[in-house]
């Protein structure tokens, strides 16, 4: 029995890390701030590299579920807190868009608001709210979104975009910009999947941060919600984002991601 429960166990499939779902039952341990993230190297389609500054603390906690049912469709508003100091930075690497389209980009061309990073500084408060359908009690999973300014509170979660141009014999990235993220919404929908995102204001990379700064940013980041497209990502991220709602809004103890084939 010993050598068919190690057999069993070399021949799983890798995983990533598994989030523990306490809702605020209990005083379980918080889960890294690396892991509760580790959707953002799933739905992409570029590889990541993950780094967290030196004496991080950051960590995520699920602090509540609530779930309202009226027989034929079902919605669940779950919600969390970031805690502990210090940031994490979720980067993309653009290399292999660059050769693919480096004929487009030598003749002129240039990729506009490319995503370049995903971070998340400080703590926060948010909440995953979980819309779906009911058949004979089966529920199924039609919408994730995941905010992170609950309760009122900045959220601590921005991206950094860039316009990616050659010049000067050179691939070069200009007109950075971070917006600060309010909301990512992922949606089952027919063809490619998409996530789309809400911001709460749009700042030039080198901007102050001035009070001044802060208000154009947000009146920028109000305009940029009208036209930002949604992003296309990766299937598996997609999904996984639809299965996370499930275990939920379930109340399932624990949630274990599939491994990130495109972690650096």
């Amino acid at each position: 029995m010993f050598f068919v429960l190690l057999t069993y166990r070399l021949m799983a499939a890798p995983t990533g890390p598994t989030l523990e779902l306490d809702y605020g039952h209990s005083n379980a341990p918080a889960n890294a701030i690396s892991d509760f993230m580790y959707f953002v190297p799933l739905i992409s389609p570029e590889p990541v590299s993950v780094f967290t500054n030196a004496g991080n603390t950051q960590c995520a906690r699920v602090l509540s579920l609530k779930c309202e049912t009226n027989g034929t469709s079902f919605q669940a508003v779950c919600e969390f807190e970031f805690t502990g100091q210090g940031s994490q930075q979720n980067q993309f690497d653009h290399t292999r868009l660059i050769q693919n389209r480096e004929k487009e980009l030598k003749a002129g061309g240039s990729i506009k608001h490319h995503l370049d990073a995903i971070n998340v500084e400080g703590p926060g408060r948010g909440s995953v709210e979980i819309k779906g359908t009911l058949d004979n009690g089966k529920r199924t999973v039609n919408e994730v979104r995941m905010c992170f300014n609950r309760h009122g509170q900045t959220s601590p979660v921005t991206i950094n975009l860039s316009d990616i141009r050659y010049r000067d014999s050179a691939m070069r990235s200009e007109n950075a910009i971070v917006a600060r993220v309010n909301s990512l919404l992922f949606e089952r929908k027919p063809g490619t999947p998409k996530m789309e995102v809400t911001l709460a204001s749009i700042k030039r990379k080198d901007a102050s941060n001035s009070l001044w700064q802060n208000f154009i940013g947000g009146i920028k980041g109000a305009t940029a919600n009208l036209f930002l497209p949604p992003l296309t990502i990766e299937a598996e991220g997609h999904q996984t984002m639809l299965d996370f709602g499930l275990a939920l809004a379930t109340e399932k103890p624990e949630f274990t991601f599939p491994l990130a084939t495109r972690l650096n």
